[in-house]
């Protein structure tokens, strides 16, 4: 019975793998979409071949800075980790790399979403490989590896903090110094909607997305014993659907209009919220959680527009500001049977814990977040130095990054007819 139980774990976390990493699909369909055209090609492509390199380097010595024996800042043993031994109890070590390897391509696209429409190819290649090896394996070993927080009873059942916060406080570094796209911004200040060229991608990716949650977080319950991941999955699932109501009403209330590119934001904003705390609490407090992120989402886009800072697919509103709020609500709503008794931190503030939880997870955001700002905003900065720039020339920006980073579009004949017509348009102007 015991052997059964074994393999049940390993097959369910192994699926858990398989449903994270279908998530990138997701995150390509999600990009692509919400940009442009002359774009598409390049992001489906710089997902890929980023998510090969952030494997290999994740393998050689992210896992090891994250669960390897060392100290309270990083792990150091376990490089090039995964073999085909088989223990009596608990994970393979094969299944155990496979799935945490997942999280950390996560983290690596969202951060990439500060990149979009203009940084350079070899900007991706560089940043994909510190990244893994010193951005996210440092905030996830203090969290998840037995590190520093750990040790205060930080509470991030998935990753609200560890994958989403990490990832998106990249992203912000990036888009810093990147500059807005060209046409962004006018002179006097306001604004210009650079719209995605298909809505139905997007949709369709937020969708994949959905599902794939159930592994990122169903999985991380790590084994099927007592059927537990059912109730990360239905916490999961009703904020998801507290995130999409809450946005889609709240900027129908502002605009008139029910936004679809902010209703599925706020589907993501109620995902990433339950992230940290779909092991914690109830499945009331999960619809409570949501319905904030949803509200919380469409508020920070538009403060994020009004700061000047381009963020073309919201990955700063939806993994940073609701990262945020979904690492806060441990220290609000987190049960004592799921946190105090199992001994992982303490009980919600609404559950007579007191405010010491909030305090803890208060400061894991703070100390997660600035590390990852900070580490990628020096690395990206040098680079700019080195590189001559993280950003295309003006010309190739305009062409768009299909055609000047990989020599053809991802829509070659809707490509080729819109330069007919251009080419048609000035010939007729000539002429006239």
């Amino acid at each position: 019975m015991e052997a059964v139980q074994v393999l049940m774990d390993n097959l369910w976390v192994g699926i858990g793998a398989i449903l994270v990493f279908f998530m990138l699909g997701g995150f390509i369909l999600l990009e692509a979409g919400s940009t442009r055209m002359k774009n598409a090609g390049h992001i489906a492509g710089k997902t890929i071949f980023t998510a090969g390199i952030g494997t290999l380097v994740f393998w050689a010595v992210g896992y090891g800075f994250i669960y390897g024996d060392g100290n309270p800042i990083i792990g150091l043993s376990n490089f090039f980790y995964g073999d085909a031994s088989a223990p009596e109890d608990g994970l393979t070590t094969a299944v155990d790399f496979s799935f945490q390897v997942m999280f950390a391509l996560v983290s690596l696209t969202i951060a990439f979403g500060g990149f979009a429409e203009r940084a350079k190819l070899s900007v991706y290649v560089i940043f994909a490989i510190l990244f893994s090896a010193f951005i996210y394996p440092i905030v996830a070993h203090w969290i998840w590896g037995g590190g520093w927080l750990a040790e205060h009873g930080k509470q991030d059942f998935a990753g609200s903090t560890v994958v989403h916060l990490t990832g998106a406080m990249a992203a912000l570094a990036a888009t810093m110094i990147l500059k807005p796209r060209i046409g962004k911004y006018n002179k006097d200040g306001s604004s210009n909607v650079l719209a995605g060229h298909n809505q139905v991608y997007t949709t369709l990716g937020v969708l994949i997305l959905w599902v794939g949650w159930f592994g990122f977080n169903g999985a991380s319950t790590f084994g099927v014993a007592d059927g537990f991941f059912g109730y990360v999955i239905l916490n999961t699932q009703l904020a998801a659907g507290a995130g999409a109501v809450a946005a889609m009403f709240t900027a129908w209330a502002k605009t008139g209009k029910a936004d679809v590119p902010t209703t599925l934001n706020g589907a993501l904003a109620g995902l990433v919220a339950i992230t940290a705390s779909c092991g914690f609490v109830a499945p009331w407090a999960a619809v409570v959680i949501g319905l904030i992120g949803g509200i919380m989402v469409v508020f920070s886009m538009q403060l994020f527009e009004r700061l000047k800072i381009d963020d073309p697919i919201a990955a700063l509103s939806v993994h940073g500001t609701v990262g945020v709020w979904g690492t806060l609500s441990n220290g609000l709503f987190a049960l004592p049977a799921l946190s105090t008794d199992i001994d992982w931190g303490q009980a919600g503030l609404f559950y007579g814990g007191g405010w010491e939880q909030l305090g803890v997870q208060t400061l894991g955001v703070v100390a997660s977040g600035a590390y990852a700002f900070v580490i990628s905003f020096i690395i990206l900065k040098i680079l700019d130095k080195v590189m001559g720039g993280l950003r295309v020339s003006e010309e190739e920006e305009i062409m768009g990054l299909d055609m000047s980073e990989h020599g053809s579009y991802g829509y070659p004949e809707q490509m080729a007819l819109e330069e007919v017509k251009l080419t048609t348009a000035a010939t007729k102007e000539n002429f006239s």
